[in-house]
């Protein structure tokens, strides 16, 4: 169920996605070259094919992201756009349901070729998400026959087939999943299941990736040939020049621990069968994709023989694997995840697409179980783990995201890779719809976000004062019937106190049961619970909750190295960093903070509107700390997550 958002924090981010982000991503993936390859697919243009193999995903993200925006925010600009990019992409679909301008320009009938590799189904997944995606928000069915028609292939070529037919980057999975939603057809279930069900059951997986990884750089040769080719006969042709990327930190040996996780398998979570996959391991973004594939898989057919293997991933990514930010990898050339405790803040990668996976993975996980601690994780993760991945004015970003920067990071109009700024996009742009579920008799409140909600057992409207003020209100505007209904309130882990009342009365507040260890990073969504309200509502009915958002301080479990006597200044559902534009003078790394001294301080001057938090050193210097997901938005700077404590 979709709730439309009102106005709010949100509603501002959707604002600035709706009206800069989405045409400042069409414009980069234009002057990049992404839109031009599939003029050359089409046979439009005879220019050379630029980026990287698995490029027409970003433009099938930015559509998706398009056609969801599009639904709440109406834009002719934008619908020319989209309706012209659709039109394209039926003119460079091949009339047998293929596309993929990589293999259609660079090596024509070739197809379905080092599948662990260069992400043709990843593509093609993105490509049916898109179709989806401009169905349920438009009602118009010309891009979904376009993804019907890539589906179908897709079953055609891979249906029965086995374990060496999976595709190395997980993605496919979901939008087979989300397809069979909106048409019904059982085979696209299945062949997701089939997917899922084979990965990490190929005894010769090493010698098949070591050929694959040959044949790859073979044909990367080739492509540099024709390129070299087109420029010599058209010398007034210069390729486009991405942008450098930001300074990624890793462990010197980064490199020799890529080489083994992938021929282990772990890089590409080939390495076990599914429900023998009960560690995180390899590429974030990947093994969130499956995660989120597994569950909704579980949840749909039933299947609980998923779920012990399910849990068991959840529980140990978030108690040994996940930075106190939720955010997740802690490696760069992996872009994935380490050893238990491996929490460097200056090595993190976090990549902002892999806490968006964990939000797709947590959603379901809350459906299957009604349990807290996954919704809990995905208003952590939406904060901060991907809120950050994305500028405060939607036209730079972020890929990689330390919690510890002395320099060297800054926000992009675009990368090498810019699989992030549209992803964000999509997610910002369905916001609504994950806030509340509902069955017949019980509606649950996952998020406290300003919003209106028409359909279910209630018809209601919340306003909230998340994330800066902890006050939410929730008015019923009308009931389905007169039989009572349970509502269910989330007390988030970070909250001090939840005061409840209904219609005036005051409900008593249970605080929920303590984890029984601390995590590794420092967070731990474990705490949270649901408070359950049953009665038979009526119109006019009103539910106020006031949270306590006190200063924290959440400290990392002694076994992670280099945290000693460090602390993270959190509140609410916000992580807040020491940022060096804001405390000159201040050597932010070294500063110990004076923990009686912190407070919540309203600024409207400073980023647009925040609730800063300001403190003092214990020598007396003053120091201004600004939500994690907003550092970095005024230029180059150094800024620190963890922050030294004073000795006591």
């Amino acid at each position: 169920m979709r709730a439309t958002l009102k106005r709010d924090f949100w509603y501002q981010r959707q604002q600035v996605n709706a009206r800069q982000a989405i045409f400042h991503q069409w414009r980069q993936l234009e002057k990049y070259g992404c839109i031009e390859n599939f003029r050359i697919a089409a046979g439009l243009s005879d220019k050379p094919r630029e980026g990287l193999f698995f490029a027409d995903s970003d433009a099938y993200k930015w559509l998706d992201a398009a056609a969801r925006i599009q639904r709440d925010f109406p834009d002719p600009r934008l619908a020319q756009l989209v309706d012209g990019f659709i039109a394209l992409l039926a003119q460079a679909q091949m009339p047998d349901g293929y596309l993929f301008t990589y293999n259609q320009v660079h090596f024509p009938g070739t197809r379905w070729h080092n599948l662990q590799i260069e992400h043709e189904l990843y593509c093609h997944g993105h490509l049916i998400e898109a179709g989806v995606s401009h169905y349920q928000a438009s009602g118009r069915s010309d891009l979904l026959e376009i993804a019907v028609k890539a589906a179908d292939r897709i079953v055609s070529d891979f249906r029965g087939k086995g374990a060496t037919f999976t595709p190395g980057h997980e993605e496919i999975e979901i939008a087979l999943l989300r397809l069979h939603e909106v048409t019904g057809r059982a085979t696209y279930f299945e062949l997701a299941r089939q997917f899922v069900e084979q990965r990490g059951r190929d005894p010769l997986f090493a010698l098949s990736i070591l050929r694959q990884f040959s044949d790859s750089n073979r044909r990367s040769e080739i492509v540099k040939q024709q390129t070299a080719a087109y420029r010599q006969l058209h010398p007034e042709f210069k390729p486009v020049q991405f942008p450098a990327g930001n300074l990624a930190r890793a462990p010197r040996n980064v490199r020799q621990r890529w080489y083994l996780s992938a021929l282990g398998g772990k890089y590409f979570q080939q390495h076990a069968p599914i429900r023998r996959q009960s560690v995180p391991e390899g590429h974030s973004v990947r093994f969130g994709y499956l995660m989120a594939a597994a569950a909704r898989i579980a949840r749909e057919a039933g299947d609980a023989s998923l779920l012990p293997a399910l849990e068991d991933s959840w529980q140990r990514m978030v108690t040994r694997r996940m930075f106190v930010t939720g955010g997740l990898g802690a490696l760069a050339e992996l872009e994935g995840f380490g050893n238990d405790d491996e929490l460097d803040p200056e090595t993190a990668y976090c990549e902002p697409c892999a806490a968006l996976a964990s939000l797709m993975w947590n959603w379901e996980m809350a459906q299957i179980s009604g349990a807290a601690q996954y919704s809990d994780l995905f208003e952590w993760q939406l904060y901060n783990a991907a809120s950050v991945g994305m500028g405060a004015e939607g036209n730079s970003y972020l890929y990689n995201n330390p919690l510890v920067c002395r320099g060297g990071v800054t926000r992009k109009a675009w990368f090498w890779v810019p699989c992030c700024p549209s992803n964000l996009s999509r997610i910002w742009a369905d916001v609504g719809g994950y806030i509340y579920s509902s069955q017949a008799d019980s509606l649950t409140v996952h998020q406290y976000i300003s919003s209106e909600l028409t359909e279910g057992p209630l018809r209601l409207t919340m306003r909230s004062g998340l994330p800066w003020q902890g006050s939410v209100r929730i008015e019923i505007s009308a009931v389905e019937d007169t039989r009572p209904v349970k509502v269910l309130l989330r007390r988030p882990s970070w909250a001090g106190a939840m005061r409840v009342r209904v219609n005036g009365e005051a409900l008593p507040d249970h605080a929920p049961a303590a984890p029984p260890e601390p995590t590794s990073g420092g967070y731990d969504p474990r705490g949270a619970a649901f408070l359950s309200v049953e009665r038979a509502w009526q119109a006019g009915d009103a539910v106020e909750i006031d949270f306590e958002m006190p200063v924290r301080r959440l400290r990392a479990h002694p076994r992670v190295k280099g945290h000693a006597g460090k602390v993270t200044v959190t509140r609410g559902p916000l992580v807040y960093c020491l940022e060096s534009v804001d405390n000159p003078g201040v050597d932010i790394f070294e500063a110990r903070v004076d923990p009686n001294s912190l407070e919540p301080v309203e600024d409207p001057s400073l980023l647009g509107g925040i609730v800063k938090i300001v403190g003092k050193t214990v020598d007396g210097q003053p120091l201004t700390f600004i939500p994690y997901w907003l550092w970095v938005n005024r230029g180059a700077s150094q800024m620190t997550v963890w922050v030294k404590e004073q000795e006591i």
